[in-house]
């Protein structure tokens, strides 16, 4: 239950109450609880350790707050949804799956695509450039064949046209898919193959891709144009880069 509180002075010997009874209800302070965490460690000698420092322990449940739900998906996991996919015949949710880890756009970027963003011609093409909602800039993505032939089977099939939005929901042919209907896909697709939906969410698709990239190349400004940031620590932070990731790719270097 929550508790009451009102502001009660004593003037002149008499009670001056302020303000109407209020119903309190306790919220979580991740700083309070690093506090109290930090001193109970002093009692048992660990004082020092980054374990005790407030601020670093505020941060890091903020983050794992951030990050929640952007977990990256493992390639052996992106072929098995693609397999099931298939198999079931659910060819939109194919061409979206796959065309949300190619182009690794955001969701409201994925669901805002139309058929000429991707096949002007009537057939996908090789590479495609889409403006991002959020900056406002174009990116460039290349689609690879597999997610070219998954979308040319779609359109095929749905009969899509130029003009038109290449994924549509239950509100019409001419209303495309809204972002929380494609959070839902991905976390049934997430779920599908036996992994924590909670753990994964939308943006797993967009760093999928991004993240395999830099881990093989270790080129970052390619990996910044590929996401279409305009800050290189922007991609920093995305990726979630540590000097050890530093050190493993200077470790390949030889001089």
């Amino acid at each position: 239950m929550g508790q009451t509180l009102q502001v009660v002075c004593r003037r002149g010997g008499r009670d001056v109450r302020f303000g109407q009874k209020t119903d309190l209800i306790p919220t979580p302070n991740p700083v309070a609880h690093a506090y109290r965490f930090c001193n109970r460690a002093e009692e048992y000698g660990h004082a020092g350790s980054s374990e005790c420092d407030p601020r670093a322990q505020a941060s890091a449940v903020e983050q794992r707050q951030t990050d929640r739900g952007k977990a990256t998906a493992a390639t052996k996991h992106v072929w098995s949804i693609r397999t099931k996919l298939q198999i079931e015949g659910r060819a939109r949710d194919l061409a979206m799956f796959n065309l949300a880890i190619d182009s690794k756009l955001r969701g409201c970027d994925v669901v805002a695509i139309r058929v000429e963003d991707v096949a002007a011609g009537g057939y996908t093409a090789d590479r495609a450039t889409v403006r991002q909602k959020k900056t406002g800039r174009p990116v460039r993505f290349e689609l690879s064949e597999q997610t070219r032939q998954a979308v040319d089977d779609y359109l095929k099939a749905s009969n899509k046209r130029p003009g038109e939005f290449l994924f549509t929901g239950r509100r019409g042919p001419d209303r495309n898919l809204t972002t929380r209907q494609y959070a839902r896909l991905v976390a049934e697709w997430i779920g599908s193959v036996g992994l924590d939906p909670r753990l994964f969410g939308t943006h797993s698709l967009r760093r999928t891709k991004a993240t395999l990239t830099y881990r093989r190349t270790g080129n970052l400004r390619a990996v910044q144009l590929l996401l279409g940031h305009t800050k290189i620590e922007s991609t920093v932070r995305y990726l979630g880069i540590e000097v050890d990731d530093a050190l493993a790719i200077a470790e390949q270097v030889d001089v």
